[in-house]
């Protein structure tokens, strides 16, 4: 049997640490208590501050347990999803002036949109909030497929998807050319709770040809755009990655 890893030993050992601790707990008397280095112990606290496991205040630099832990194993209710995604999904429309979708995933053949932000225009719209929608293609979906936890879900679709799902892990982002709806498309990239698990897919969608170039690649803006504001309900929902 191969032997143990010594840096998540010792990260286990620090969670240990604070986890008991009755309150905040500076990096001087963590490294004490589970008989490390300050240096070593300063290194595996900033990586278990970057994952949410701990939370460290920023007066007086000492550690407490964090969300991400804490969360751990309890999956995100969609409505803390939903809400926290909220103004930044309005302000993707806004901006975009297309109309922008969240959605999670319902088993392995559909998504469900959890949140709807109209395109800002007077034309007829039908809210969508609780419509399913098909996993292998939507850009909502081909995300969430992409990022799902149970590896057969994430190799849902056959030949050429299994190199799609993996291009849009490796990328950030998902395409929708008029695969579900003739003529429609969508930009969509996910949403990471604590610690960095996918929750939720955030995109815009309308004409092709509004979001894609003569190409077919992502108009640049547009793409920023969507991947900005995914990124910033990453960052509400705790997740501290880049």
């Amino acid at each position: 049997m191969p032997g143990t890893v010594q840096s998540v030993e010792r990260a286990a050992a620090i969670l240990h640490v604070v986890a008991a601790a009755r309150g905040a707990l500076g990096v001087t008397d963590i490294a004490e208590a589970v008989g490390l280095a300050k240096t070593t112990t300063h290194g595996l606290l900033r990586t278990l501050l970057h994952v949410g496991f701990v939370e460290q205040d920023r007066e007086t630099g000492r550690y407490t347990v964090g969300s991400g832990l804490r969360r751990l194993g309890t999956p995100l209710d969609v409505n803390e999803v939903r809400s926290r995604a909220s103004n930044w999904a309005d302000a993707l429309a806004a901006r975009s002036g297309h109309t922008v979708r969240l959605a999670t995933l319902a088993g392995e053949e559909e998504v469900v949109v959890v949140h709807h932000v109209f395109r800002p225009d007077d034309s007829a719209q039908e809210l969508e909030v609780g419509v399913t929608l098909p996993a292998r293609t939507t850009g909502l979906g081909k995300v969430l497929l992409a990022h799902a936890p149970d590896p057969r879900t994430a190799r849902n679709g056959h030949g050429g998807r299994a190199a799609e799902l993996a291009e849009v892990r490796a990328r950030g982002w998902a395409a929708e050319r008029g695969e579900h709806e003739p003529g429609r498309g969508c930009i969509a990239a996910p949403v990471r709770g604590p610690g960095g698990p996918v929750v939720a897919a955030l995109g815009v969608s309308g004409p092709v040809t509004s979001l894609f170039d003569g190409r077919g690649a992502p108009r640049g803006l547009l793409l920023g755009m969507v991947t900005d504001a995914a990124a910033a309900v990453s960052r509400e929902l705790g997740y501290g990655g880049a």
